[in-house]
Formats: structure tokens, sequence, C-alpha cells
């Protein structure tokens, strides 16, 4: 039985490996349909082997069991909160025990590429649109699957009626005590969030300053988006700092009662996938198989269905997929990229230094 994702519902949080109806050797042919995409035509023809799979996606179950039904390769799926999959890889780093990841912030991958553990120089058989040509490494050491915002001002309209309009604004006493967001160090969206303010405000100490600042206005910090969100919707807070694609699924769920700001500006979050450098030949193939398998036309669809009110709210990297109704316009949104590899290296440091100044 499959784990559907805690860090964008608000489950207790739990390291669980599911295996995914492993169906023996599965060394026939199975053919994928075409809207599965040219890329991703048969299972291999050799032994195979499960293919593991770290994520922390909404809609991983649905992707892994439609992948093993079309291909027949066996996947196994531990799914969790970013913060403890990347943990577990860094335990695991003589012996690895993964053979894809597929988690949001291009930071992770960037920092797991600088150190050798990342498969480079696949690219999968796709036509990118301009967001994913723009999220692809020069590398290619990880695949982008989508863009979600980090750090989107989230609110309860029925007790909010003027939100606030910049980041600035959150530090006055209006505010204090009324805040909350997740912890960089669980959460992966929320890193690229603390980054991309660290370098709006033109350094890593400008940035601790206004951090601090706002730990000093009463922040509430909490694990993970769906956290962050139900201490919004009980009214133990009353703006929330959470992943885009959360807060437009609160705003769907409520009927907008819950609304969405974008603050100027808001940090670009890719969602992207990883190969394990380590992992036997076999599985490496696989893992391939399962990226082109994500961004072919029936892994998209079951992307957009698979978590419709959380992760399915992403803006497509590749030609021919548009964005559910539910989201802006991008054009609409003030984005600030990041460079992954100048704030991935910098990862655990800006992490460390916040559970020690900001999180009680």
């Amino acid at each position: 039985m499959l784990i559907h994702n805690t860090e964008k519902t608000g489950a207790p949080k739990r390291a669980a490996r599911a295996l995914v109806a492993a169906t023996g050797c599965a060394t026939m042919v199975a053919t994928i349909g075409a809207t599965a995409g040219a890329g991703v035509a048969q299972a291999a023809t050799t032994s195979t082997v499960p293919l593991v799979v770290y994520s922390a996606q909404g809609y991983d179950s649905t992707e892994t069991t439609a992948f093993q039904k079309a291909t027949g390769i066996p996947v196994e799926l531990d799914d969790n909160s970013t913060g403890p999959l990347l943990t577990k890889i860094e335990a695991e780093k003589n012996n690895p025990k993964w053979g894809l990841l597929w988690v949001d912030g291009a930071t992770a991958f960037a920092s797991l590429d600088q150190q050798g553990l990342l498969m480079k120089g696949f690219e999968p058989n796709v036509s990118w649109n301009p967001l994913g040509q723009k999220a692809v490494p020069p590398d290619h050491s990880y695949i982008p699957t989508g863009l979600t915002m980090a750090g989107t001002l989230v609110y309860n309209s029925k007790t909010v009626s003027n939100p606030p309009t910049t980041w600035q604004a959150l530090l006055g006493p209006k505010w204090n005590g009324e805040i909350g967001m997740n912890d960089p160090a669980v959460s992966g969206p929320t890193y690229p969030f603390v980054a991309g303010m660290m370098q709006h405000l033109g350094s890593v100490t400008a940035g601790e300053k206004y951090y601090t600042a706002l730990a000093n206005n009463g922040l509430h910090v909490y694990l993970t988006n769906g956290d962050t969100l139900a201490a919004l919707e009980a009214g133990l807070i009353k703006l929330a700092l959470i992943q885009s694609s959360a807060g437009i699924g609160a705003t769907i769920k409520t009927h907008g009662v819950i609304k969405v700001k974008f603050l100027n500006p808001v940090a670009a979050l890719p969602s992207a996938i990883g190969i394990d450098a380590k992992a036997p030949k076999a599985e490496q193939l696989e893992a391939e198989k399962f990226a082109e398998f994500v961004l072919s036309a029936q892994g998209q669809k079951l992307m957009q269905s698979g978590d419709p009110t959380g992760d399915s709210l992403y803006w497509p990297v590749v030609k021919g997929v548009n964005a559910l109704p539910a989201l802006p316009k991008l054009s609409t949104i003030p984005v600030e990229n990041i460079n992954p590899y100048t704030w991935g290296a910098r990862e655990n440091v800006v992490n460390t230094w916040f559970t020690n100044n900001v999180v009680e």
C-alpha cells in the first residue's frame, strides 16, 4: 500500500517504504500507449531490479503505480518530507539505497550534484517550454518536472481584509505573533524562500537580520506546509508563508475564503528528479524511463490529477501542457530566480543558523 506525501497534506511525518506490488522478474516488454511519449516505449528486456523512489510529492503514488503498470518495472516508494529524505541520502552516502529522488527545490539537487551523488549527462527526450529550458542544469544532473513558488503569502479573508503588500510590512506591530512559516530544515520548499529573501536583500547577513526581526515579531515556525496551513485555518495565526500549491489548494477547498498573495519578489521553486550516481546501471536506466514517463502526456495528466488541491497546482515545464485553471498566469507574478548552485552549497549552513536563531 502506497503512503501519500505528508509534506503537503499536513498528516504526521512518517518515513514509510511501500512496496508497489512487485510483479516478479518482469522481463517481458510492456508497450506504453502513444500518450506515454516516444521516450518511454518499453520496459527493459534484460533482468529488472526494483526502482527505489524517494519522493515528497503528493502525486508520487499515482505516478509510480501507473509507471509500474505501464512498464512492468517494480517500484519501491519511500514517501516523506524533503528534509528527512535528504538526511537519509546523506546517511546512506557510502551505501545508497535510493535510485531516484523527486522533491521540490533545485538547490537540494545542486548540492547533491556538487557532492558527486547525481548521475550526469541524461536529458529526457521531451520538448521543454521556456520554463523547462531555464531550469535544466548545464551538466544535466537533474530533470525539472514543474514549477511552484516558495514563501507565498496565504491568509483568511474573513479575518484579514487588508493583507500586507511588502515583505517589510510583516515586521510591523500589526502582525506581531500572527505569522507562521515552515522549518527549512524539514520542508524542502522553504529553504529556497529563505535563500530568495537573502538574495533579494543583498546578502546572507541582511537576510539573517530580516528573519531575526521576523522572529522578534513573534514568528511561529511549523514543520511543513500542512502544519502551517492548519494553524492558519485554526486561527492560531493570521498569515502563512508557504508554497503556492498548498495555498492555492486551500483557496479551492475553502471556496475562496483562504486567499493567496504574491509579495514582490517571490522565489521560483522548481520540482525535479535526480538519479543516484552509484545506483546499478539497470536501476539508472529504469530511472531514466521513469523521468520520461513523468514528462510524457500521460505522466503530466497524472501529475495534474494525483493531488488536485496540492502539488498538482504547478506550472508545467514541457510544451503542450497547460497549467490547471486555478493557477494565475505566471506573467502576473513577481518571480525571483535563485542560482541553485550558489544557494545549494549554503543550505546546511543557512538551515543550521535558522534552527539556532529562529526556530523556538
